[in-house]
């Protein structure tokens, strides 16, 4: 995916498409799989209910 893909921008607001990994911080996006959120660099896991 490209970067363009993480980010919507909306007149001169820009929001975040993605959610953030909440031990990588900023820039690290978390990825959408159907049951779960995983950040790739430290493998952090969220399960959707």
């Amino acid at each position: 995916m490209a970067a363009q893909d993480f980010y919507k921008v909306s007149g001169d607001s820009i929001e975040r498409t993605r959610q953030t990994c909440p031990r990588c911080g900023e820039g690290v996006f978390l990825a959408e799989h159907k049951d779960r959120r995983t950040c790739g660099k430290c493998s952090y896991t969220e399960f959707k209910k």
